[in-house]
């Protein structure tokens, strides 16, 4: 099955989706899943999406340009436990083509068919190099431009 045909609610259409199978070392003393393993998940995630949208680590390097995470705004809707699977999507919400990008993102468990995370991260393009704030080349704004559903954030 395609995951993009799931029929789950999600908040944009058209979601980049992978499935993400809750293990222990994903688990912390509280016996659910840790604050930071929906971190590292969404940092595979954004990876993941950026390299189907035809950019990898290796063209950043070749560009001397990199899209460094600026701002996190987490929600931890409800609490998923270890033998868990969830299904993970990301949008590229906004992209302005020349120093930022806004990327959604929303996890949802099929079991119970309720979104049980969601985050908005905020990226700066800089130089590998220096770590400046650098313009997008143009593989990025085209990339991300074209990924990007437009959808308007508040401020």
């Amino acid at each position: 099955m395609n995951l993009t045909d799931l029929a789950l609610p999600w908040m944009h259409d058209a979601p980049f989706i992978e499935q993400w199978h809750i293990d222990k070392t994903h688990i912390d003393h509280y016996q659910h899943v840790n604050n930071v393993a929906y971190l590292t998940q969404l940092e595979k995630l954004a990876w993941a999406h950026s390299n189907a949208l035809g950019l990898h680590f290796s063209d950043y390097q070749s560009l001397n340009r990199g899209m460094v995470i600026k701002r996190h705004e987490l929600n931890y809707h409800l609490p998923t436990y270890l033998g868990d699977s969830l299904y993970c999507a990301t949008w590229i919400v906004h992209c302005d083509s020349k120093l930022t990008l806004k990327r959604q993102f929303q996890f949802i468990c099929p079991k119970r068919m309720k979104t049980v995370f969601d985050a908005v991260t905020t990226f700066v393009c800089v130089s590998l190099d220096t770590g400046a704030p650098k313009r997008m080349p143009a593989q990025f704004t085209e990339a991300y431009g074209k990924a990007c559903i437009h959808v308007e954030q508040p401020q």
